[in-house]
């Protein structure tokens, strides 16, 4: 099950970057899923509020988990969202966009 590590990574990252800037608490962590990364983004929200439980920093944070679509080229100049079969030439494309897992925001409270 690797939807924990990404999940035990998720909060890792944000921790780090609440500490780093002294913050109260983290309200919201924004991720972008590739639909080709193969994990599912429930169990990794649900993974993370398992993880964050006894964190005081993360009391009210909420994971927000958004699907990125693939994108895919071919050397035939195809361009699009076909992953499987290049629909112009019937070649494999090159995965572009849709297997990562990218921090896309952090959000944290600080004091004054």
């Amino acid at each position: 099950m690797h939807e924990y590590g990404i999940a035990y990574d998720l909060y890792a990252t944000a921790r780090k970057a609440a500490i780093e800037n002294k913050a109260n608490c983290v309200r919201k962590v924004s991720v972008e899923v590739g639909k080709m990364a193969m994990v599912n983004p429930e169990q990794v929200i649900y993974l993370f509020d398992t993880i964050k439980e006894e964190d005081p920093l993360f009391t009210h944070t909420i994971l927000q988990c958004d699907e990125v679509s693939a994108e895919t080229r071919c050397h035939c100049g195809y361009h699009g969202s076909e992953v499987f079969v290049c629909p112009q030439c019937g070649a494999l494309p090159e995965l572009v966009k849709g297997r990562e897992i990218v921090v896309t925001n952090i959000e944290i409270e600080v004091d004054d």
